[in-house]
């Protein structure tokens, strides 16, 4: 699909819902509404090995977290904004930590890719327990979709989605019961 074909697409939603094309203030739009959709699903253009290959010799073995990274995704079902936080956690093996740009940079990754409610963690914690082979990985997602705040039941509220690995899904382990605390602020 071409830029032309993109915005062609758009005009004809638009003339679809009953605006004037015409019309001063819409007159950019179709071009505006294209670019902005490719820049809101750059998220299929990047790769996560190349995004993660940067770690650093270190003899840390407890738990890191970055909590509260601010993302916007797009709903695939309706293409309506998805705004939120994402928390990462993971315990090093002892030999090896993820840059901290590079982790805060793993949240939003997914996120510029279409998305449902449970996909997010479930795509980083995977991507993270490849590099740098912790001992286990732990994501929070905290997201308000505006498709359904917007349209549909018209009410806000925070969907709330997790994915563990390794340790963390361990009941013998305190990894899990740290992990949500400091993810609550405790």
């Amino acid at each position: 699909v071409t830029p032309g074909q993109a915005k062609d697409a758009v005009r004809v939603l638009l003339q679809w819902i009953g605006v004037d094309l015409q019309d001063p203030g819409l007159v950019g739009t179709p071009d505006r509404v294209a670019r902005a959709l490719r820049e809101v699903t750059e998220g299929y253009d990047v790769d996560v090995e190349q995004l993660l290959d940067k770690v650093f010799d270190s003899n840390a073995d407890e738990m890191i977290v970055l909590k509260n990274v601010e993302f916007w995704s797009t709903c695939e079902h309706h293409l309506i904004p998805i705004h939120g936080n994402a928390s990462i956690g993971y315990i090093p093996d002892g030999g090896m930590v993820v840059g901290l740009s590079k982790l805060a940079r793993l949240g939003p990754a997914p996120a510029g890719r279409l998305q449902i409610r449970g996909r997010m963690p479930a795509d980083i914690a995977p991507d993270l327990m490849k590099h740098p082979r912790p001992h286990g990985t732990a994501v929070v997602i905290e997201a308000t979709h505006m498709c359904m705040a917007s349209r549909g039941v018209n009410t806000s509220g925070t969907m709330v989605t997790s994915h563990l690995t390794g340790v963390f899904r361990d009941d013998e382990c305190d990894a899990r019961a740290e992990f949500f605390s400091l993810v609550r602020g405790g």
